[in-house]
């Protein structure tokens, strides 16, 4: 047990000391007093230390409410399986002694890699030739009526604007991976749009370097096309394969 001077009270011809025995959870906690005549800084009483560890009461910290919700939530759940009741598996649950399947060989999914790219390019140029062979986009959605020659001439897009001309690119894009006839909604086809948007204001960028609104926007559409970009890879990766192969966008970590 330490003992700690608690008080010094000094006089003329001897000293009164007052110390105190530390107590925590582990230690107990004493008052004594004791004179010591003479000169007090060499008394081997302030010397001696006694370490040694003495029995004492045990002491436990009281329980917070998270301890006790789930001691509780465990003992109902010792009851329930002691009466033959479990509750019920997640979604997708894989119990613990499931073997491991190796998988692939890199070689072999080499192959597997190469047969899906051979595979989405056989479907992209096949829908390529099929937008092409479509009637060609006029101006103010003119397309579809009969009209002489040198009317649509005025409509085509040779006197379009700038404009014009990239709504008519995006509606070709968009046209590319829709899902069904118009689609304007699903992640192929928001990706395409917002890769125009993109291509137009780096364009816009590049000539007007001062523009910090418009670098303001075009980090939120590069923010918006990666999220969608992962979605997709997540859900559809064939479709993800499809769009990235087409549009050339990589992954910049």
């Amino acid at each position: 047990m330490n003992y700690v001077i608690h008080r010094i009270a000094v006089g003329t011809s001897n000293a009164m000391i007052h110390c105190r025995k530390v107590r925590s959870p582990f230690f107990s906690l004493e008052f004594f007093s004791m004179r010591s005549p003479g000169n007090l800084f060499s008394s081997p009483l302030l010397l001696q230390h006694n370490y040694q560890h003495q029995q004492t009461r045990s002491f436990a910290y009281p329980k917070t409410k998270r301890k006790l919700r789930l001691e509780a939530k465990r003992k109902k759940k010792e009851g329930l399986a002691a009466k033959g009741i479990f509750p019920n598996k997640p979604d997708k649950y894989i119990p613990v002694d499931t073997p491991v399947v190796n998988a692939y060989s890199q070689e072999g999914r080499r192959e597997q890699n190469k047969e899906a790219n051979q595979r989405t390019t056989y479907k992209l140029k096949k829908r390529m030739i099929e937008v092409q062979s479509q009637e060609p986009i006029l101006r103010h959605h003119m397309e579809g009526l009969k009209v002489s020659d040198r009317v649509r001439k005025l409509f085509d897009l040779t006197n379009a604007s700038q404009s014009e001309v990239v709504q008519a690119q995006k509606q070709r894009g968009m046209e590319l991976f829709q899902v069904r006839e118009g689609d304007t909604g699903s992640s192929s086809v928001q990706v395409v749009a917002i890769t125009s948007r993109i291509q137009q204001l780096t364009q816009h960028r590049n000539t007007h370097k001062k523009d910090k609104s418009c670098k303001r926007g075009l980090d939120a559409l590069y923010i918006r096309r990666r999220k969608l970009l992962d979605y997709m890879e997540r859900k559809d990766y064939d479709s993800y394969r499809a769009i990235v192969k087409t549009l050339g966008l990589a992954r910049r970590n």
